[in-house]
């Protein structure tokens, strides 16, 4: 499937939606080309993850159960408790309160790495703004927190460096460097989905049966692994932004 090729679902939504969408985009004094088609794949996409992730969890709600916990229960449970063990050892005692935000992001880009493996629809994750997207939630909240638990004028001291005659020098560094970890992020995530999916579609192109199995079963797992790796890097930045030696 081409990228550019309009999906199923990108153009139910532009039937329903693409009014409301062009008086807004026109609001916002953007101009789209094709008013007919405001809306994007990879938007288009996004939109679908979230409503799967609502209806998993909103299955999963009817059904929590303290006696008689199902399996979704029981993935669910496990992933919330390994997140807040990791969180608790990366950042500190304070970790936990991370969680939701954290696991949120991650089971996000999960679903937006796997849904490329269903067969007329695309990973919205292989898309770099996506991905941008996703690391500037991560970058303006570790900022944010560290501003809002160590103030804001103490949170800028520490892009300083330890002592004060480095001041100068250490904080254009420090800038530059916090400043490289959205993109370190996007692209990190971007590229791996990209190439993921690119592979899998050629060699189903070219081997239908068999081989392309090998490359779904690595593209789920770097799905995983890529998931993991953008929550880890998100509680290590936490911990730097929240750290009271800071």
């Amino acid at each position: 499937m081409h990228a550019e090729e309009i999906l199923w679902f990108t153009r139910l939504l532009n039937h329903l939606f693409a009014g409301p969408v062009n008086k807004f985009l026109a609001a916002l004094y953007i101009h789209v080309e094709n008013a007919a088609e405001p809306i994007p794949n990879y938007i288009a996409m996004q939109v679908l993850v979230a409503l799967i992730i609502v209806a998993v969890f909103v299955f999963l709600r009817t059904r929590l159960s303290m006696d008689r916990p199902g399996q979704l229960q029981h993935i669910f449970e496990v992933a919330t408790e390994f997140v807040r063990d990791q969180s608790h050892e990366i950042i500190g005692h304070h970790g936990p309160e991370f969680v939701p935000m954290v696991l949120t992001l991650g089971i996000f880009i999960l679903f937006s790495n796997l849904i490329g493996l269903v067969p007329s629809l695309l990973s919205p994750t292989a898309n770099i703004q996506v991905t941008l997207g996703c690391a500037m939630v991560a970058f303006t909240y570790y900022h944010f927190q560290g501003a809002r638990r160590q103030g804001p004028i103490q949170y800028l001291k520490h892009f300083g460096g330890p002592v004060w005659w480095l001041a100068p020098l250490m904080f254009p560094i420090e800038i530059v460097s916090h400043l490289g970890r959205p993109m370190s992020l996007s692209v990190r995530l971007f590229a791996n989905i990209f190439a993921g999916d690119l592979i899998f579609l050629i060699f189903f192109g070219l081997v239908p049966l068999g081989v392309p199995m090998v490359f779904l079963g690595l593209h789920t797992f770097v799905s995983f692994l890529q998931a993991y790796i953008f929550m880890l890097l998100t509680m290590v930045y936490l911990a730097g932004a929240v750290a009271e030696e800071h």
